[in-house]
């Protein structure tokens, strides 16, 4: 093997086994010079020790950068995060790992310092990502989605909150149930459970698209664990009529067990969710949905929730509308001018129905979070932080 670059010396030598999370308890994550050679860094539960690439076997993940920005990466204890949210470093095929890897070698030590860990809950093994101290915020993803779709969110908020981030069931490194029912109430009870496993008495939340129609459900059915709610762009259920209904009634998520849709068919999706997003983003969302889809259990999973977000019922007793006229916690309601999945008319619906909430209207599409990130982080900070907000 060549020698190692001095960069690679220091960046496993900082290695710390306690911020890593390899939910198969092994993995090989390939760092690669951009300009020249890549090594394979073999990571298991006592630590990591470098190897020459093995070209015969896929790494579970790949982090691509020059050969400055991994010296920069070696010098600066943020310099990982940065190259990456700068683009100058590239996370491919597992981000839990990728970024996993970034946290473990970063030597920070602090209450900042990103964190990933599983957690055994009564609705089983969660993976989550933490940073930061002060009040608890949980953040909730979006429809085959993952935790790392809030990355920026925690490198934002995590100086001044204690920022939560997981996976939810059937969804990126948590299990996966079959025949769970993967609507609201479900994953709604997940949280609980993992509040209860953190013990945490009360929590904000954060919830982007399906992640913030769970959030409303946590503010419905348990007010007295919520703090306030900041909405990004959330799945509320139709008005309109459904010509679907009867066909997706009959539709078993079971079918999930069999079927596999191309990877093209799932970029033009991810695209579409998140158009102006940089290809970093982009890539990173496809990798993410697909890790969890191409296994049986999490297309079940996917198909089960999007069954249950185009049949939730909008009217009547037990209605989503008028069940959102008792929402208690104060929310935030971040909209999207050219979201195409939950249009902005949405937004007066809301404004007649929960005369309390606030609403901020951006220019961009159905992810504020990653595509208009300081606008996003600044009015949920100055929400979260507002006199009588504390929990």
């Amino acid at each position: 093997m060549m020698p190692l670059p001095d960069s690679l010396e220091t960046l496993v030598d900082r290695f710390d086994p306690s911020a890593f999370d390899a939910p198969q308890g092994r993995a090989r994550i390939r760092l690669q010079f951009a300009d020249d050679g890549q090594y394979d860094i073999l990571v298991n539960g006592d630590g990591a020790r470098v190897t020459a690439a093995d070209t015969r076997t896929a790494p579970d993940a790949t982090l691509t950068a020059d050969r400055d920005t991994w010296d920069r990466m070696a010098k600066d204890l943020r310099g990982g995060m940065d190259a990456y949210r700068a683009g100058r470093l590239v996370i491919r095929h597992n981000l839990n790992l990728g970024v996993g890897f970034l946290a473990a070698t970063s030597g920070a030590t602090g209450p900042e310092r990103l964190r990933f860990r599983r957690i055994d809950t009564a609705s089983g093994a969660l993976s989550i990502l933490v940073a930061g101290s002060g009040e608890p915020i949980v953040l909730i993803h979006g429809l085959g989605a993952t935790k790392g779709s809030f990355l920026p969110t925690v490198a934002a908020l995590a100086g001044s909150f204690r920022t939560i981030a997981l996976d939810l069931p059937g969804f990126g490194d948590s299990d996966k149930p079959l025949g769970a029912a993967y609507h609201a109430p479900f994953f709604a009870r997940a949280v609980i459970d993992l509040l209860d496993a953190l013990e945490l008495r009360r929590a904000h939340l954060i919830g982007n698209s399906m992640g913030g129609r769970v959030a409303i459900e946590l503010g419905l059915r348990y007010a007295d664990r919520v703090g306030r709610l900041a909405l990004l762009a959330p799945s509320l259920a139709w008005r309109r009529e459904r010509p679907w209904a009867p066909l997706v009634r009959l539709l078993r998520p079971e079918l999930g067990l069999l079927q596999i849709t191309p990877r093209w068919m799932v970029e033009a999706v991810v695209h579409r969710i998140i158009p102006v997003a940089g290809s970093n983003w982009v890539q990173a969302g496809v990798d993410e949905f697909l890790r969890a889809y191409l296994t049986p259990r999490g297309r079940a999973a996917f198909y089960a929730a999007a069954r249950q977000i185009y049949l939730e019922e909008p009217h009547g007793a037990k209605g989503f509308w008028p069940r959102l006229t008792t929402l208690s916690p104060l929310s935030l309601f971040v909209w999207g001018k050219q979201d195409t999945l939950v249009p902005i008319a949405f937004a007066a619906h809301v404004q007649a129905t929960l005369p309390s909430a606030r609403h901020l209207e951006l220019d961009c599409g159905h992810v504020p979070q990653l595509e208009r990130p300081a606008e996003t982080h600044a009015a949920i900070a100055a929400f979260f932080k507002e006199t009588g907000a504390g929990i």
